[in-house]
């Protein structure tokens, strides 16, 4: 990494009259993906990369400039270059003359897996997807590690470090009968390294993504209409991830893009439910020490029993408001500059039984697991798909059904939840924001919305 004094240095080039901030990110990363698709591998991709991200800013505007030229005279160049284009000038400011210091502690538990091992763990999970049945057409699979150390730096005189390793595990099954195609998807990842094996089995991912997609063949169509919808807590926190988390993300709600614009303090959700954004969960995919502007990862209890306590901020957002950062400045890379995003975005846990959920609910819907959908953050309203999901019936789960997707609001969907499990259940995914992804997690537990639109087969 750098040397502390050509950080300065950079700084003190960048920093001019007028702005509010100067402040370098600089990254190394060591990437590795595996993809097995049609019975064989069929990419294998392994690199390092390196690089730094200058950002001035001056009122609301910013400049930012990134090189993967890290020598002194290419990083002047570039400080140079952002200011510039920010109409500050040369030696007009000074910077904090002596750093302070954080580090985020280092993991030492995390484990490496070599290619051999990798390949080997994927073949047997294809072969046991496949052996599921003659239906499976297809079994996609991917193994991608990433571990980088990362630098901030900036006129406050704030200096950062951090290590991160993830690991992301993916399945994806075809099953196909007379014409009927249906998938199954499994997905897990986390802070760390292939320890993750330790917990979870590759092949018993491949099974059940297999088991799901040839299940699903032979479920009928799903009724349409208006109905109670119960979401299990195995269907991880994608509703309120795309139907609230976003809408609370403060650059949206400045912008006027948000249905939660200028509802702090006021009520945006049933008495039980609560929502947090946790960077500080253990292990989790959405989770760090620091962010990328440098703030420390939180806990942040956005909606509590219904009111709205607070947005996601990231350090531009919050200077806006005149408030803290929320430590949710986030960017996918030293190519990009920090944005506003969530982490590990939950409904919390409430005091139901979950299975008591589903027996007081006299007919509806189960959903287990959540496909892909579309969110309006403006006005909240949401189409989503739903990849597993199952008839309720005099309180009782009956069949699997097939085709479902819900239609609603998300504050709608807040104020008409009625029970809210002792469970909790997370996905994760890579969310992306202004053409540039980040790692997250989901949760929620079970839940139960009184009325929901399903789409589906009257």
């Amino acid at each position: 990494m750098l040397d502390k004094a050509l950080l300065a240095e950079v700084i003190g080039v960048a920093y001019g009259q007028g702005l509010d901030l100067a402040e370098i990110y600089v990254e190394e990363k060591q990437v590795g993906n595996i993809w097995l698709e049609d019975n064989r591998i069929e990419k294998i991709h392994s690199g390092r990369e390196k690089g730094a991200g200058i950002r001035v800013v001056k009122a609301n505007n910013t400049a930012y400039v990134y090189t993967n030229d890290l020598s002194r005279q290419g990083l002047i160049k570039a400080a140079a270059l952002a200011r510039d284009a920010i109409g500050g000038q040369l030696g007009s400011q000074q910077a904090a003359s002596s750093w302070q210091e954080r580090k985020a502690p280092l993991r030492l538990d995390c484990l490496s897996l070599d290619w051999e091992e990798r390949i080997q763990l994927i073949m047997e999970a294809n072969q046991a997807a496949r052996g599921v049945s003659q239906l499976i057409r297809q079994v996609m699979i991917a193994a991608a590690d990433v571990q980088k150390q990362i630098q901030i730096a900036n006129s406050r005189g704030e200096y950062i470090e951090e290590q991160q390793s993830r690991v992301r595990l993916l399945v994806n099954t075809v099953a196909e009968n007379k014409g009927k195609i249906q998938t199954g998807y499994e997905s897990i990842g986390g802070v760390g390294g292939w320890e993750l094996l330790e917990h979870i089995s590759l092949s018993q991912m491949a099974l059940k993504a297999a088991e799901l997609s040839v299940r699903m063949l032979a479920a009928p169509p799903a009724p349409a209409g208006k109905m109670p919808v119960v979401m299990s807590s195995e269907a991880g926190g994608t509703m309120v991830h795309e139907a609230c988390g976003h809408g609370l993300e403060a650059d949206l709600v400045q912008k006027g893009l948000s249905v939660y614009k200028n509802k702090l303090g006021q009520k945006v959700a049933a008495d039980c439910v609560s929502v947090i954004d946790d960077a500080t969960l253990a292990d989790k995919y959405g989770s760090y020490c620091f962010d990328d502007e440098g703030c420390r990862g939180q806990r942040n209890l956005l909606i509590e029993k219904g009111i709205l306590k607070t947005y996601l901020y990231d350090w531009l957002s919050a200077r806006r408001d005149g408030v803290a950062s929320t430590g949710n400045g986030r960017r996918e890379s030293y190519q990009h500059k920090p944005v506003v995003r969530m982490s590990n975005t939950l409904i919390a846990p409430g005091q139901d039984n979950p299975e008591d959920i589903i027996a007081s609910t006299p007919h509806g819907l189960l959903v287990k697991k959540m496909g892909g959908g579309q969110v309006n953050t403006t006005n909240g309203d949401f189409v989503f798909d739903v990849q597993e999901g199952y008839l309720i019936q005099d309180g009782q789960i009956k069949h699997p059904v097939r085709g479902a997707t819900l239609i609603g609001n998300g504050p709608l969907v807040l104020s008409n939840i009625d029970g809210v499990g002792h469970d909790l259940g997370f996905s994760l995914g890579v969310c992306g924001k202004d053409g540039q992804g980040v790692p997250v997690a989901d949760a929620q537990p079970t839940i139960r919305i009184k009325e929901l639109t399903v789409g589906g087969t009257a």
